[in-house]
């Protein structure tokens, strides 16, 4: 079986982590003690992916969970799937990051290296087959940003040939109000663009404004992490059920990521409901469709409208037609031509899974590698750069061991990636 182990960094990891072992133990009928309790042998054929089974039957999430604060893991011990980890994955330091990036990177962080490399070797060592890591964090603190960094360079070194595999979460200040979010995320966004093969982008400032505006409510943390635990649910679906089309995490790398740092993508799920309204309109496939292509439900602060596809994948989960999904499919792209490059031909994937979320009885999940996403390093960019010119904060950096000459060379690299979004946004075919 090709084996997915999960790493969940800092304090957003771990809080939208357990979110989204609560929702796939419970598509796969694993219960808060890690005993089988489902229906059918779907739910157990392709279990080992995420699962190993422990002794007595237990279910045991291939997961590790890493935070410089004790307090975060507290707070998931105490949750009810608290106790489906194993006791030793919980790694924690003696004091928090101080939401500062170098903290996690060099100091603090690299402290705690070798007890977070023993704990992945171990999981990795129990896989027959692993194909991959997955790591949730955000990049505007210093754990998720400065550590997942560190701990991605290690990885790197140890497992070059498997897949890497990032959900990002990205900050915004609509959502918190930690002044130097701008530095921790370009830091992490270059080392990214060198370390990582697939980029899921979960955009706070998008986060928000789906919020409030689509679904109308107001927008705590635990709806964030709603929104971006059911995405991340939703993009492995493939994995978790059997399926034809992108089943492991490489052949979806493959399909989605056309050059090694084009590799960032904006996701979205529909229908979207909030945390506490699961109830579901009839739905069609046509609205999927229709939904799934609206920038206003998509997890990147941009708009699709004003870049290109380059590619993209779509995840249809329920009870559908083939034909009815691929005709709506390739009726939407015909008609929005301009908005998807020509030169990579069939660059837009389905892949079906009979299965529905619970609850519901189809969604769609969706991810685009679209030039518009430079919009979003823009805005991030645009803030790095005034903070920089005044030098404002980088004591603070500095005096973790940082030279004031990272500063540039870092940015520089994100206005790289973004001129080369433009490029291929302009390319003829």
């Amino acid at each position: 079986m090709r084996e997915l182990v999960v790493l969940q960094v800092g304090q957003c990891g771990n809080h939208t982590g357990i979110k989204f072992w609560e929702i796939i133990s419970g598509e796969h009928g694993v219960s808060p003690n890690g005993s089988f309790h489902g229906e059918s042998e779907l739910q157990l054929e392709r279990m080992n992916v995420y699962y190993t089974e422990a002794m007595g039957g237990r279910f045991v999430p291939r997961c590790v969970l890493i935070d410089l604060d004790p307090g975060t893991q507290n707070t998931v011990r105490g949750s009810p799937f608290g106790r489906l980890f194993r006791p030793e994955n919980f790694i924690a330091g003696r004091a928090g990051s101080g939401n500062n990036w170098a903290k996690g990177r060099y100091t603090d962080g690299l402290e705690m290296m070798d007890a977070v490399l023993d704990v992945v070797r171990k999981e990795a060592e129990g896989c027959d087959h692993l194909q991959g890591f997955q790591i949730i964090h955000s990049i505007g603190g210093g754990c998720g940003s400065g550590m997942g960094s560190a701990i991605m360079d290690q990885l790197r070194d140890e497992w070059s040939d498997r897949i890497f595999n990032n959900f990002t979460v990205l900050p915004s200040p609509k959502v918190s109000d930690v002044v130097v979010e701008p530095y921790n995320s370009i830091f992490s966004l270059d080392h990214l663009i060198e370390t990582s093969d697939l980029t899921v982008i979960l955009d706070n400032e998008a986060l928000y404004d789906i919020c409030n505006h689509v679904l109308k409510t107001f927008c705590s943390f635990a709806d964030l992490n709603h929104l971006i635990s059911t995405a991340i649910c939703g993009i492995t679906t493939c994995f978790r059920f059997p399926g034809q089309l992108n089943s492991d995490l490489r052949k979806l790398a493959v399909n989605l990521v056309p050059f090694p740092r084009i590799h960032f993508v904006a996701p979205c799920f529909v229908p979207l409901t909030s945390r506490d309204n699961q109830t579901y309109k009839a739905i069609t496939v046509p609205n999927l469709v229709q939904q799934m292509f609206d920038a206003k439900v998509l997890m990147a602060a941009c708009n699709p409208l004003k870049g290109r596809y380059l590619t993209c994948a779509a995840v249809f989960r329920g009870r559908l037609s083939v034909a009815e999904v691929e005709e709506m499919m390739l009726n939407t792209q015909d008609k929005n031509s301009a908005h998807f490059v020509e030169w990579i031909p069939n660059n837009c994937q389905t892949a079906l899974c009979d299965i529905p979320p619970r609850g519901m009885k189809m969604s769609a999940t969706f991810m685009g590698n679209s030039t518009a996403i430079q919009a979003v390093f823009g805005r991030v960019q645009s803030a790095y750069s005034s903070m920089l010119k005044r030098k404002a904060f980088i004591h603070w950096y500095t005096g973790e061991g940082m030279e004031e000459s990272e500063f540039l060379s870092t940015e520089s690299n994100v206005l790289d990636l973004i001129s080369e979004y433009q490029q291929y946004q302009e390319a003829p075919a």
